[in-house]
């Protein structure tokens, strides 16, 4: 199941899992990653649950954001290997 999600996601695993320079990783940032991820689906999904109830489309720009970054970090955190995750952090 792993190897299908990873050829999968494949086009945004190869943006973080590339390169050859040395990298510093620890285990929690990997779970902090994970919680990250899931805080910006919370915030995703609280204004798709209160911004529908005013006027306009501006709440899509925020809704789109908080949820593709929240995708982001689920599926390296998830999918990723130490590289992606240092990555992420700018760890070098």
């Amino acid at each position: 199941m792993n190897k299908i999600l990873r050829v999968l996601f494949r086009p945004v695993l190869n943006l973080f899992e590339k390169g050859a320079e040395p990298y510093d990783y620890k285990p929690l940032n990997r779970k902090i990653l994970l919680v990250m991820g899931l805080l910006f689906f919370g915030l995703a999904t609280a204004v798709a649950y209160v911004a529908p109830h005013g006027d306009g489309f501006g709440f899509l720009i925020p809704l789109c954001v908080f949820s593709m970054v929240g995708f982001v970090c689920i599926i390296v955190g998830v999918l990723g290997n130490d590289r992606a995750v240092a990555k992420i952090w700018g760890n070098r």
